[in-house]
């Protein structure tokens, strides 16, 4: 069964260790990993430490593209997909990958340098890590605030290019502001506050009002956010998907690992290559359908599917 993961920090490890292999590193999403998870796409996120300073933001997101290009994407079987339309072109054995942003801080006011993204392929766009910028306050942030009149310009921009805005790490306020704009809209890799109480979760409303947007939602993989910081199993993995099902959410769930972002992992998915075990626990509570759109088609119905590719060819 063919795997969608919304979310992994790879090239912030491979920007800071220049020495590892995207092929046999010590990648949690290596090539071979990703392979033998059965990863169909992944999307790799670009995000620069808050220690970086202001005026080497933009540098060190220019420096993990460069290494999504060189590290990454030079591999044959890794296939860069700028439109996400372009997963029906993939063949066998290949691996689409997918920019995304996690946070508009090295690019500040500046519109040029946002366009620049878009003209590198990303595709997905969180407006805030934890903290507040120019478009938002994000979970970390006391204040709490929504989105800025800016933030509320770049929600508008990638509309028009048919960007995902993406509602993870947002502060509450700022996600309903982006729930009422966005026109593509997931939450790449968050889990139910309900199940697990840490602020990076999403609560009850927050989930109901992404079912009833047809938004996805991809759970992630840090015990932190499942259970604990080093206790959670898959099993307890297992409640969440539970509880968003309860919701109506069972046609939105799918998966946004985090991997090579977290320093403990869920015993059992320490790795990419782990996709089979998760499948193994799925199968003995949910129908093949089911399974089939935890692991690809709900990703495919609530994202791909209002792509309209006429729009995208036009527009780039």
């Amino acid at each position: 069964m063919n795997v969608v993961d919304t979310h992994c920090d790879a090239l912030l490890k491979l920007w800071k260790r220049p020495s590892l292999s995207f092929v046999n590193g010590e990648l949690d999403t290596s090539l071979t990993r990703l392979k033998a998870g059965r990863v169909k796409v992944q999307f790799f996120a670009i995000w620069v430490p808050d220690e970086v300073s202001e005026e080497n933001k933009f540098s060190v997101v220019q420096q993990q593209i460069n290494h999504f290009y060189e590290r990454v994407l030079i591999e044959p079987q890794m296939v860069h997909l700028r439109s996400l339309r372009d997963i029906d072109l993939l063949k066998e054995g290949e691996i689409g990958a997918v920019l995304a942003l996690e946070g508009m801080d090295a690019v500040g006011h500046d519109i040029g340098k946002l366009h620049w993204l878009y003209e590198q392929g990303v595709i997905s766009i969180g407006l805030t890590w934890n903290g507040v910028n120019a478009c938002a306050d994000g979970i970390g942030e006391r204040r709490g605030a929504g989105l800025t009149r800016y933030g509320e310009e770049v929600v508008a921009l990638n509309n028009r290019y048919q960007v995902i805005n993406d509602v993870s790490h947002l502060s509450i306020q700022a996600f309903w502001d982006v729930v009422d704009l966005s026109l593509l809209t997931m939450a790449s890799h968050s889990n139910s506050y309900a199940c697990c109480p840490h602020d990076r979760n999403l609560r009850n409303e927050q989930l109901t009002a992404l079912i009833q947007k047809d938004a996805f939602i991809g759970l992630v993989f840090f015990p932190k956010f499942v259970k604990d910081e080093k206790g959670a199993t898959i099993k307890d993995l297992l409640t969440h998907i539970d509880h968003i099902g309860s919701l109506g959410g069972i046609a939105h769930i799918g998966f946004g690992s985090d991997f090579d972002g977290i320093h403990f992992h869920v015993k059992g998915l320490e790795n990419a290559s782990k996709y089979p075990a998760l499948l193994e626990q799925l199968s003995r509570y949910y129908s093949d359908h089911d399974l089939n759109g935890f692991f690809y088609r709900n990703f495919y119905q609530k994202v791909v599917d209002k792509i309209d590719p006429l729009t995208f060819d036009l527009q780039k």
